[in-house]
């Protein structure tokens, strides 16, 4: 398989530690249930991604300022959503966002969507993510390019999504060489329509490929289905404890 061919990154991969990095659930009176159960303790979080109306919205939201703050509670980081467009976003629209998200629910950091990965859009994202540090203490910032991007975004961010797609890609995917000069921390991979039974063989791919933060889903996207990661994956529980026990491949 191709994620195997790299004989180097994947001795070094076998004993990477896999957490969750959640990139948003549909409102939490819409979905109540999985908002409660990233709160449950044990649950392996790095991150979860606060949505509320594909960024901020236009005021305060009660219900996801106390979904939010349970989360934070619990050690959790809620990260804002910010729609970069693949860099087409203004600037200062940005920069707007990420107020109202601090102003209104206390965020830990951003997860910039749609992030552009060439070398030319990189001093852009260089200038939004300094103004963002500065706006928050240790800020954790996630840029989810969605693919590998030009190398100079790893000295930038925090992570990286370096996949976000279909199991029917992931499962072929390959890994950038650039990546082995970085630790397992930096990447995530973000795969929808993973059934239960090929879970083991995802993992394997997220350690092989040197990616520490994960979300799989059951879930699909497809013409008119919902946003795959709006609901909890069928397979929850199950992969929760595939992952709390650490195990390695």
């Amino acid at each position: 398989m191709p994620h195997l061919t790299r004989t180097t990154r994947g001795a070094a991969s076998t004993e990477v530690r896999i957490g969750f990095g959640v990139p948003g659930f549909a409102h939490p009176l819409v979905a109540p249930v999985e908002w409660a159960e990233l709160a449950r303790p044990g649950t392996p979080l790095k991150w979860v991604v606060l949505n509320v109306a594909n960024g901020p919205g236009e005021r305060p939201d009660p219900h996801c300022l106390e979904a939010a703050g349970r989360l934070r509670n619990a050690g959790v980081r809620v990260l804002g959503h910010l729609d970069t467009m693949y860099g087409a976003r203004p600037f200062g629209e940005l920069i707007s966002d990420a107020h109202r998200y601090l102003d209104w629910y206390l965020v830990d950091g951003f997860r910039l969507d749609r992030c552009p990965s060439g070398r030319a859009a990189l001093p852009e994202v260089r200038r939004t993510v300094t103004t963002l540090r500065a706006l928050v203490d240790d800020a954790h910032i996630v840029l989810g390019h969605g693919t590998h991007p030009h190398p100079g975004y790893a000295e930038t961010s925090d992570e990286l999504v370096t996949f976000a797609g279909p199991w029917s890609d992931y499962r072929w995917s390959q890994v950038a060489e650039w990546t082995a000069d970085h630790p397992p921390e930096r990447f995530c991979h973000l795969v929808h329509g993973v059934p239960r039974g090929h879970l083991d063989e995802a993992l394997r791919i997220a350690r092989w490929q040197g990616a520490s933060t994960i979300y799989f889903t059951d879930r699909v996207d497809g013409a008119g289905a919902r946003d795959p990661w709006e609901s909890l994956p069928g397979y929850w529980d199950d992969i929760v404890s595939r992952v709390g026990t650490g195990v390695s491949e």
